[in-house]
């Protein structure tokens, strides 16, 4: 009996437990009080439309969120409350600088799948122990939600949040569609998945500068309204529920904020108005024209900014001319603002990113300007703020820009072919044939890195690695086999291969196309050397060497041809010194040849990977080569590193050869052909030049600084080396001075 009122217990126990659990579902399914209402914006320093401190609207007040126990899921609600598909990260710490006010949530617990941050778990609204110290900021996907509405919670602030729309173009009149780029039209903003226009009624000159710099054009003009006032009476539009609040430093139109509902006036939005219009002016270099190509690329005059390093058009380290010597700009308080100035002074639009941290490779020379502050509508970077004390500032920390260019159609009229990855390929050209536009492949003869630099530009994957004058392992397209363009000579500045020099109708390939094209791999990142100019000045002097002694440097031809016929026990007057080689860029310099094809040198006991590296002369002042050094190859390996980067390659025991990125290599005075063989030149004044990697065969970011001059004076018993300096180091006037210093002479091109 006992038994069976125990069993009946535990029965109604296990049945109280279910109903419970049932209510207690059904109580979570149905909330007993609806998530407040709130609104959510993006905010801070150095940002984008799509990256900033979050920041909440309640109670007629704007606060933050607390990093506390935020993470990845949080971020999506966030991002997917204000129209992004996702977030990317998110990151504590006030990182997008300290907000003031409230700080409403704290401890947020997100699942992800919340449709508002106000429905997470949290301590409550404005319960907290946070600092804005702890303020979390999120980066979100710059796509938006296709379709996405923006519905305001609090209508009556809705000019404090971004601009949130799904695209913005700028849509040409039939008339200039041909034009390339298109610099003129009606502004149009996606908004719930349909394209509709803007009414001109608040509209402002800060407005049309914001959507010029997002299509790549520094600045915006005047135009004449009479055909667009007659298209729009013809046309029925659709007007966008808002204006547009600018302050003409935004980076796109999204980042600017949403100004008052448009009123409405019977069938009409936009009482008196009409569609906004704008009107851009090109940069020099992106002058518009009807055909699709162009024939010649522009060249600027000597600027006072200019951007080196950059694998793409408008991207580069930024660099300063003062006192004519060139020098960077440390990335302290470097933003979107100044990055912005660069980009428009050099003929582009506004600043897409503002690079920290010596990204885009590490300059050299000195650091010309330390914590800019710019207003954003100076003319020149120079025209700043700035601290004129660039104490602690490094290389390291060299700034650098990525710029909003327009769009050329550069891409559509070239592609890569058959390669295994979309980064490599036999190159492919669009040309017109008998009055139709065919594919076609380039001729090889002749083609080396640089061209193979400005086909990965055009394509904007960055820098070539390899050129190939034999592709027939790259089964192309079969019917874009026939050669359309052959002759092509770059100087590796231009921005697509049109612009390069080549045969016109008058083809001459006599290897043909097929398995002869032209072909290319690229790569996002490239090594840059640079001689340390200081080391040689410091390290030059002259060495009595007799004949007999120089045997496996004259093996190695590292003596004038006047050596040959010479005594043994004749002397030999050398010009030596130190050679330091740093790479500057952002990956490894590796030779161009494998092991296979390494030469083993008896006399040194080493490979040489290289069978050209280096050229030393000794030019007269007028440029002619009076004597030279002969330094043929060379084995490549890291003789000292910044502190924290290792070693990783060194020519003993046939060992990789190459240079690290972060360190150099040192060829100490006392090497053999460490030198010039100067017996033969007469007392007087001269020019002394190294060039490395002079027949351009590794790819590099920067070909201007592999070339180093000194002034030099003879008087038959000593020699003096003074203001040396690398190549693109000062302004033009004074490079002007030393031929040939911008241009490599001694190439084999």
């Amino acid at each position: 009996m006992g038994m069976l009122s125990l069993h009946s217990l535990l029965c109604q126990l296990v049945l109280a437990l279910l109903v419970l659990a049932l209510v207690c579902q059904a109580q979570a399914s149905t909330p007993t009080t609806a998530a407040p209402k709130i609104q959510l914006r993006l905010a801070g320093d150095k940002r984008k439309h799509y990256e900033g401190r979050v920041e909440l609207f309640y109670g007629g007040e704007w606060g933050t969120v607390c990093d506390d126990d935020f993470s990845i899921n949080a971020a999506h609600v966030v991002c997917r409350e204000l129209g992004y598909l996702d977030a990317v990260a998110w990151s504590p710490s006030a990182k997008y600088g300290r907000g003031e006010g409230r700080i409403w949530l704290d401890n947020v617990h997100c699942s992800g799948r919340e449709r508002s941050l106000a429905e997470c778990p949290s301590n409550g609204l404005g319960v907290t122990d946070c600092r804005h110290t702890e303020d979390v900021g999120v980066v979100c996907n710059a796509k938006r939600i296709p379709g996405f509405k923006f519905i305001s919670a609090l209508s009556n602030h809705v000019e404090s949040m971004d601009l949130q729309v799904e695209e913005v173009r700028i849509r040409a009149i039939y008339s200039q569609r041909k034009r390339v780029p298109i610099t003129e039209g009606f502004v149009e903003v996606k908004d719930g998945g349909k394209w509709r226009q803007l009414c001109d009624a608040e509209w402002t000159g800060m407005n049309a500068r914001v959507v010029c710099g997002m299509y790549g054009f520094p600045g915006e003009k005047g135009f004449n309204t009479g055909p667009y006032k007659l298209l729009s009476r013809r046309r029925k539009i659709t007007y966008f529920g808002f204006s547009v609040n600018c302050t003409g430093n935004e980076e796109n139109l999204s980042g600017c904020k949403m100004g008052r509902p448009v009123a409405k006036k019977g069938n009409s939005t936009c009482p008196g108005g009409m569609p906004v219009v704008v009107s851009c002016v090109p940069g020099r270099a992106f002058a518009p024209s009807h055909s699709p190509g162009f024939n010649k690329a522009y060249r600027a005059e000597q600027p006072l900014v200019r951007l080196k390093g950059g694998a793409n058009i408008g991207e580069g380290r930024v660099e300063v001319l003062k006192n004519g010597q060139w020098g960077t700009v440390c990335d302290d308080n470097w933003n979107l603002v100044a990055a912005s100035v660069v980009c428009r002074e050099l003929g582009y639009g506004s600043a897409k990113e503002a690079l920290t941290g010596g990204r885009l490779g590490q300059g050299m020379g000195p650091v010309h300007m330390n914590e800019v502050q710019c207003a954003g509508f100076e003319k020149s970077l120079t025209e700043c703020r700035f601290n004129q004390e660039s104490v602690d500032c490094s290389h390291e920390e060299d700034a650098g820009v990525r710029c909003n260019f327009p769009a050329m159609g550069f891409q559509n009229r070239l592609r890569l072919n058959g390669g295994r990855n979309p980064f490599e390929g036999r190159v492919e050209v669009l040309a017109e044939r008998n009055g139709s536009l065919v594919w076609g492949t380039v001729c090889s003869e002749n083609w080396g890195v640089v061209e193979a630099m400005v086909v990965c530009r055009q394509l904007g994957l960055g820098f070539a690695s390899h050129a190939f004058q034999e592709t027939w392992y790259w089964a192309g397209d079969v019917a874009a086999d026939g050669v359309v363009m052959s002759g092509v000579r770059c100087s590796g500045t231009e921005m697509s291969l049109a612009q390069c020099l080549h045969h016109g109708k008058h083809l001459k390939c006599p290897k043909g196309g097929g398995r002869f094209s032209a072909g290319v791999s690229c790569s996002e990142t490239a090594p840059d050397l640079v001689l340390n100019a200081q080391v040689v000045e410091q390290t030059t002097y002259l060495e009595d060497r007799p004949m007999y002694a120089l045997q496996c440097a004259h093996e190695e031809h590292c003596l004038s041809s006047s050596a040959n016929a010479a005594d043994q026990s004749s002397i030999r007057r050398l010009l030596r010194f130190s050679s330091q080689i740093h790479n500057n860029g952002q990956s490894d310099f590796r030779p161009k040849n494998g092991h296979h094809s390494w030469v083993w040198h008896e006399c040194h006991r080493h490979y040489h990977s290289m069978e050209v590296f280096t050229h030393y002369d000794l030019m007269s002042l007028n440029g002619t080569k009076v004597a030279e050094g002969h330094k043929a190859s060379f084995c490549l390996e890291d003789t000292q590193c910044d502190e924290g980067i290792d070693k990783r390659y060194v020519c003993a025991n046939f060992g990789e050869q190459g240079i690290t990125v972060g360190c150099w290599d040192t060829y100490r005075h006392d090497i053999d052909c460490q030198w010039i063989d100067v017996t033969d030149i007469t007392p007087g004044d001269y020019i002394f030049q190294v060039v490395i990697n002079p027949n351009y065969e590794v790819a590099e970011s920067d070909y201007t600084n592999n070339i180093m001059k000194c002034k030099c004076r003879y008087d038959g018993y000593r020699i003096w080396t003074y203001n040396c300096h690398i190549g693109g180091s000062l302004s033009s006037d004074i490079d002007d001075s030393f031929p040939g210093l911008m241009t490599n002479q001694l190439s084999s091109r």
